[in-house]
């Protein structure tokens, strides 16, 4: 096989190559590093480049699979995290001039999970600063959409989609507080798990919002979405968040077979009045939701009548909570954040605590509503997005109230699992147009509290059915 090709097998093709010694973790690395050296200058997806690591920990996994030390689906896969992901010895940016030089003395938990599991460490990710605002406020320059590099590729975990669309790691993390796994994945044309709060831990990344952060795969397939979550997940003492709930082998609920799963379509979320769907994205996901019905799932129509809202609910909690981490940067270092993330955290402070108690309020009903839907059905579908990746703007201004009102709105399709915390999956499901030039659209299905299993058991039984994923974006090449 050309080293080059090896980049192009999934993660899960890849572990299975490695398990049978057709392919070394050397050989894995060594591919991964060239193409990082010769397509991430355009991708622009890395902060920190791990290479010596990388090629020291390559060596170590070949030995111990050449001595029969196999240690699980992950060993000897390169993979790269988000740079708000705690590296002891290298530095942990959130792609800040604020933290530039911030190297922490421990790995977060996650690393201590992915290292135990034998994962090979890449690299740290671009992101949006402080995981907060659009691509160009990356204190390294925006990371760039490698289906059309002039587009975002979502925030805020940026470089998490950019790298693993443009085939830079085998799988990555990111970290999702309103939907920041999810909207990568939805404009790179990727599979994004945002878990259930509470099943992975947090000890060791810089927090967004406290109630909301959640630690999670963007990965090409469900199969690697489904190896990686099993990689990462599972009780922290040290994260009081965390719960001591078993973590299933997620790969056994790839069975393909979803006959007789209730399949609820939130009505409100896929004719909404006040969000702005695109038609293409819209009939994207009522061609899936059609294959789900045709594999043997019940649809049917359901109601959740604050989903319109959650974008709103879910920033006026969000953004108090955020800038309350760090309240001595903004009243001493201003000019050394972004000019939009200064907008953002200065606005943030003037957010009347009344406004911030209802929020909290509504959030409640978010929750039994969602909550109360899953008692009928098994999963929830609805658009992950209403726009498929826009152009990224690198003009600094305030922009209209206008502008900003459909910001905050456009947040109620990933708004509403943000606030409940229930698991919730982007997966690619059309394309805006057939060859050059079409940009991905995603569907997205959530499910019951810890019940990760059976949202990937719907995604892959999609995924099987259809050959979206097998289409590899033009900056991959």
């Amino acid at each position: 096989m050309n080293r080059n090709d090896i980049a192009f097998l999934s993660a899960t093709e890849l572990g299975t190559a490695i398990e049978s010694k057709q392919i070394s973790p050397v050989e894995a690395v060594e591919a991964y590093l060239e193409r990082i050296e010769r397509i991430d200058p355009k991708v622009n997806s890395y902060i920190t480049v791990m290479a010596d690591q990388a090629r020291e920990e390559a060596r170590q996994a070949e030995a111990e699979i050449q001595r029969g030390d196999y240690r699980g689906p992950l060993h000897g896969i390169p993979i790269a995290i988000k740079d708000q992901i705690y590296t002891k010895g290298v530095r942990t940016t959130d792609a800040s001039k604020i933290r530039a030089d911030f190297v922490p003395d421990k790995d977060a938990t996650v690393v201590t999970n992915l290292k135990k599991s034998g994962a090979i460490l890449l690299g740290k990710l671009n992101m949006s600063e402080f995981a907060h605002g659009e691509p160009q406020s990356s204190h390294f320059g925006p990371a760039r959409n490698p289906w059309d590099l002039t587009r975002s590729p979502g925030v805020s975990s940026t470089g998490s989609g950019a790298a693993t669309a443009a085939r830079l790691c085998a799988t990555s993390l990111g970290e999702d507080t309103g939907g920041s796994i999810r909207g990568p994945a939805a404009n790179c044309g990727l599979v994004g798990l945002r878990p259930t709060w509470g099943r992975v831990s947090r000890y060791g990344v810089d927090g967004a919002g406290w109630s909301f952060d959640t630690i999670g795969p963007i990965s090409r397939t469900v199969a690697d979405c489904a190896i990686t979550i099993g990689g990462i997940a599972g009780y922290d003492p040290q994260d009081p968040s965390t719960h001591n709930v078993p973590v299933p082998d997620y790969r056994q609920a790839l069975t393909g077979d979803i006959r007789g799963l209730k399949v609820g379509v939130v009505r409100e979320l896929l004719n909404p009045k006040e969000l702005d769907l695109d038609p293409k994205m819209r009939q994207a996901v009522i061609n899936a939701i059609e294959v789900l019905a045709e594999l043997g799932a019940e649809v049917r129509e359901v109601s959740m009548p604050l989903a319109e809202k959650t974008g709103y609910i879910t920033r006026a909690i969000t953004h108090v909570d955020r800038v309350n981490i760090h309240p001595e940067w903004l009243r001493e270092r201003p000019e050394d954040y972004h000019y939009d993330t200064r907008v953002h955290f200065t606005t943030a402070n003037l957010i009347p605590g009344q406004v911030y108690l209802k929020a909290q309020k509504l959030r409640s009903m978010v929750r039994d509503q969602v909550l109360g839907l899953l008692e009928d059905v098994d999963v929830l579908i609805q658009p992950t997005s209403g726009h498929p990746a826009n152009i990224i703007n690198l003009e600094q201004k305030v922009g209209s109230q206008a502008q900003a009102k459909a910001a905050l709105a456009a947040g109620g399709f990933r708004g509403p699992y943000s606030l409940t915390g229930n698991p919730a999956l982007s997966i690619l499901c059309g394309f805006t147009s057939d060859g050059d030039g079409g940009l991905p659209l995603a569907m997205q299905i959530a499910g019951r509290p810890f019940d990760e299993a059976t949202v990937l058991r719907v995604a892959h039984a999609y995924e099987q059915a259809t050959n979206w994923s097998q289409r590899v974006p033009p900056a991959a090449n």
